[in-house]
């Protein structure tokens, strides 16, 4: 029984639930990238060079089909999301800095350093 009490608490650690959270969201995420890619950006780039369709492009060697426009795609893929994702990051930590306390206010100065400094101006007078 204390195997089962101990994955237990593990799975409910915070750690493995946000994983979890990030793992289905970055699921969905790479959904809508996939979509933005494919629907979007990819005919745009081929109608700017000529309607060349990556995915299509290939190259025969012997009786083998080398698929390299599949593997253009894929790196024009993988670049968007990376892109994404460091937009993210960058918006995060801007968000996080604006978060951050300012830096607290000089505490007032006690009695005795006001009579200190009291004392320090009328010796400078003299």
């Amino acid at each position: 029984m204390g195997f089962i009490k101990e994955f237990k608490e593990f799975a409910m650690k915070g750690n493995v639930m946000d994983m979890a959270v990030g793992v289905i969201i970055g699921g969905a995420f790479g959904k809508i990238i996939t979509s933005l890619v494919d629907d979007v950006l990819m005919p745009l780039i081929g109608t700017v060079t000529g309607g060349v369709d990556f995915t299509k492009l290939t190259a025969q060697v012997g009786d083998a089909s080398v698929n390299y426009g599949t593997f253009i795609q894929n790196i024009i893929d993988f670049l968007i999301v990376a892109f994404c994702i460091f937009l993210m990051i960058k918006a995060m930590n801007k968000l996080n800095k604006k978060k951050e306390e300012a830096p607290a206010p000089a505490p007032e100065p006690s009695n005795e350093e006001k009579l200190l400094g009291e004392i320090r101006d009328l010796l400078a007078k003299k």
